[in-house]
């Protein structure tokens, strides 16, 4: 089985082997909540894919640094990026 589906804006390749999925974060989504894949780009299979929220989890610290040639300029920013774990079940 093999899908292609728009989660928050992002395209994800659904295979047999995946079991879950990093999403971009979804405020509105509740633990356990099944959240629905409205725009499937393409499915292989006869059913369509259905996702499960597991949680919300944080990413690595993404580090922002800003330079500018010989003019004594530097900025260090980041950020810590926020994702929704998503399982899937076809």
């Amino acid at each position: 089985m093999l899908a292609i589906v728009e989660i928050s804006g992002e395209q994800f390749k659904i295979d047999g082997t995946t079991k879950t999925l990093r999403v971009p974060y979804m405020k509105d989504a509740k633990e356990g909540q099944e959240v629905p894949i409205t725009n499937v780009l393409f499915n292989d299979g006869n059913s369509a894919p259905i996702a499960t929220v597991l949680g919300h989890t944080r990413g690595e610290k993404v580090i922002v640094f800003h330079k500018k040639r010989r003019k004594r300029y530097r900025k260090t920013n980041g950020h810590t990026p926020r994702f929704t774990e998503v399982a899937i079940q076809f």
